[in-house]
């Protein structure tokens, strides 16, 4: 007896979360940024925008990605977010939140070995970006230099220099984000480039 065996495959679409993920990306590093500059003082209200836009927004775009089957966007997105929970928590036990004993054991030099992690791991997503358009690639490079700043001063070298480099380059991360955000949003919606990305460089592919 012979017998037939029949695959279905379902297909769910979803949104692309590219559009939250930067407004959520774009959020913490405007308010974050504003910090750095000196336009406003210290971190207790950068802590919400951190936990919320920058952790939990692009924790979402990046549970969504994976849907898309997206390793680029979900990686990006997810080690981002989970960057903005670590900092947000470094920045609770700096406050004293977690107890003064915590707080008196705070090096700010491990800090700088994160965010020589992070710097290495924006190096090669900045690689990846470039196959993807002109605008995630710039917004990466700027996270680069970011990581440069933060890990520089972060570990006593220069600190004014190379914090105000953290701070312009987390402005210009801001920026980027807010147009890259724009442009995922009401591309979509009208159903052609109304603001441009630019191409890949087509280098890799």
């Amino acid at each position: 007896m012979n017998q037939t065996q029949t695959t279905q495959k379902i297909q769910i679409t979803t949104a692309d979360p590219s559009a939250l993920g930067l407004f959520g990306l774009a959020m913490v590093t405007l308010v974050a940024s504003s910090q750095k500059l000196g336009l406003t003082d210290g971190v207790s209200f950068v802590l919400p925008w951190a936990i919320f836009l920058g952790g939990f927004a692009q924790l979402f775009a990046a549970i969504q990605d994976a849907k898309h089957n997206n390793t680029f966007g979900t990686t990006a997105f997810g080690a981002f977010a989970l960057f903005w929970f670590g900092v947000g928590t470094s920045w609770l036990i700096n406050l004293g939140v977690f107890g003064e004993s915590a707080a008196a054991n705070v090096d700010t030099k491990q800090l700088g070995v994160a965010f020589i992690g992070y710097l290495i791991f924006s190096v090669y997503m900045t690689i990846g970006a470039m196959e993807t358009h002109k605008v995630l690639f710039i917004i990466f490079v700027l996270i680069d230099f970011l990581f440069i700043g933060l890990a520089l001063s972060s570990l006593g070298v220069a600190p004014e220099a190379t914090h105000m480099l953290a701070a312009i380059s987390e402005f210009g991360i801001a920026i980027m984000s807010f147009y890259g955000s724009a442009a995922s949003v009401l591309n979509v919606h009208f159903g052609k480039p109304v603001i441009p990305v630019g191409k890949p460089f087509g280098i890799f592919k």
